[in-house]
């Protein structure tokens, strides 16, 4: 049955060990087994029985160098499920000054997979949606599900392509045709554990982020999935989303 299913994913990531590990590896990196271990706090035998489950699974990929194992997320499905657990709690205290900094420059600005989460990821998709780059999808058209005719129609995003799509990505340095062709899901969508609002994934998200750090407009923070806005990019933002709060800014 499908629910015991559910179930046996579900419990992948009930696990402390195995959600330290997940969470390790939100930002798209590749990390060794060892490294993996420490970030959840086990024995390396211990992390390689969970290494070997979130493998078996599908949520990781795992790939030889020399003697060593490199995991990575599979792809993006895992670090959206991620964020949507987390939108469902509370976030956690702030106990000191530098909980505090960072907290801050990880709600402004950060990633989430391959894409850009936080306030400038909403403020993105946002900007996206006022330009008609990305049009809301309405339950007109949208079939019911399969044998059962009281079932809401409910759309499989919340989004779709815009007919101003293409014109309006290439101010973003985005090739829409590029991403469409690249055999993945073009538009994904996170709901963003800061901000309670939906960012944006898949290949469209993925290319976006690739373009500002291209373009100079975002650059890696001094922690992991810190993102930071510098002069250059803080001027593009300017003009084509609401900009986050200057916590971000760099050089």
């Amino acid at each position: 049955m499908w629910d015991a299913q559910v179930a046996s994913v579900a419990a992948l990531f009930a696990d402390r060990a195995r959600a330290r590990m997940l969470v390790a590896l939100i930002d798209g990196r590749s990390l060794p087994a060892s490294r993996l271990a420490a970030e959840a706090g086990v024995t390396p035998a211990t992390a390689s029985s969970h290494l070997g489950r979130l493998v078996e699974a599908h949520l990781l990929a795992v790939e030889s160098s020399g003697r060593h194992r490199f995991y990575r997320l599979a792809d993006e499905r895992a670090a959206r499920v991620i964020e949507d657990l987390a939108a469902m709690t509370d976030l956690p205290p702030i106990t000191s000054l530098r909980d505090g900094t960072r907290a801050n420059r990880l709600r402004t600005a950060r990633s989430c997979y391959d894409h850009i989460a936080g306030r400038l990821g909403v403020a993105i998709m946002r900007a996206l949606v006022a330009d008609g780059v990305l049009v809301p999808v309405g339950h007109a058209g949208i079939a019911r599900r399969p044998a059962d005719p009281l079932s809401a129609p409910l759309p499989d995003r919340p989004y779709a392509l815009g007919s101003k799509a293409a014109d309006g990505l290439a101010a973003w340095g985005v090739d829409l045709r590029s991403v469409e062709a690249a055999g993945r899901p073009t538009l994904r969508f996170c709901m963003d554990w800061t901000e309670q609002c939906h960012h944006l994934g898949g290949g469209l998200g993925a290319a976006l982020l690739t373009s500002a750090r291209g373009a100079g407009w975002l650059v890696d923070g001094p922690r992991r999935r810190e993102l930071v806005v510098t002069d250059a990019g803080r001027e593009f933002f300017d003009r084509v989303a609401a900009q986050p709060d200057s916590a971000a800014s760099g050089s």
